[in-house]
């Protein structure tokens, strides 16, 4: 057992993943619910710091139409300032133009993003959940030809503000439908944050079943209630090492009221580093990087960690 300064004593637990690789959303999931429009500079500094503090993928902004969210309309502006930077810079694309705009800016890897309910699907996508699906299919198809790794976000996987729970078959099938599609790795969302660790032992145990292998599984959960950490906790312990999580806990979903902030990066490192999980990140930096975001943004940190440790500091 051990504790460097600034981080937790070291208390190893069975059954848990020796390392975890974090999908970083701060920069496009966390900026896209703000208020106002972040400038163009800021973003790529604040990707660039995110990089330097050792994570190793980082989702750079997302290529919707402007008029949906104004505040990534600085998409092709912004990629070529991160492109060359040495970790994975994935980019939402929601249809066949999204693609064909990414893949002008040369990326390397994007997202589509799907619903496991009815409602989300014409909140967020205008179309039913199968209507979706059919329009993901060619984007999917041709940024595979490409060479392009493809990641599907499936929100609502545990509850919709507008249906309640969801029902676990009903997940399972637009999963599988991603899959068979051809994307590479899905991440399972629990969008207004009320899942609660036997719910994701359940979901992931159902996913097995149906042949989803855990491999190809990431969680993305919100803290509403305050359980993203429990809940991701309990994904680790099913074999789950693909966690995402929002720098300085930005972040939400315009679409999705109930939708508060995402699982703070810096309590998930906090926590995985107590457990002795490697995940390449140095907690200093991160909290650094979050702070002087937080600045830019004028107001503190929803991270506990940030605000701990910034404490500490002054």
């Amino acid at each position: 057992m051990s504790a460097a300064p600034g981080l937790p004593m070291t208390v190893p637990a069975p059954g848990l993943p020796a390392r975890v690789r974090i999908h970083e959303v701060g920069a496009r999931d966390g900026l896209q619910n703000e208020q106002g429009v972040v400038p163009t500079e800021v973003k790529a500094e604040f990707v660039r710091r995110l990089a330097d503090a050792g994570l190793t993928t980082v989702e750079a902004t997302s290529f919707v139409h402007p008029k949906w969210v104004p505040q990534l309309a600085d998409a092709e502006r912004l990629f070529p300032l991160v492109r060359d930077l040495p970790v994975a810079l994935p980019v939402l694309v929601p249809n066949e133009r999204g693609l064909d705009r990414a893949l002008a800016l040369d990326a390397t890897r994007v997202a589509v993003f799907a619903s496991a309910t009815e409602s989300f699907a014409r909140a967020n996508l205008n179309r039913t959940v199968d209507g979706a699906l059919a329009m993901f299919e060619p984007v999917v198809a041709r940024a595979k030809a490409a060479e392009v790794h493809v990641r599907g976000y499936l929100s609502m996987c545990f509850g919709d503000p507008w249906e309640g729970a969801v029902p676990l078959p009903q997940v399972v099938r637009v999963c599988r439908a991603l899959l068979d599609m051809g994307c590479d790795e899905l991440s399972l969302g629990d969008t207004i944050g009320v899942a609660t660790p036997g719910h994701v032992t359940a979901l992931l145990d159902a996913l097995g079943e149906a042949g989803v292998p855990v491999g190809a599984l990431g969680v993305h959960f919100h803290d509403t209630y305050g359980q993203a950490l429990a809940n991701t906790l309990a994904a680790l312990r099913h074999g789950v090492t693909t966690v995402d999580a929002s720098a300085g806990g930005l972040g939400g979903c315009p679409y999705a009221k109930s939708a508060t902030g995402n699982l703070a990066t810096e309590d998930l490192v906090w926590m995985l580093s107590g457990l002795g999980i490697d995940t390449g990140v140095d907690l200093g930096r991160l909290v650094a990087t979050s702070a002087w975001m937080a600045d830019r943004l004028g107001r503190p940190s929803p991270s506990r960690t940030v605000r701990a440790l910034s404490h500490k500091e002054q």
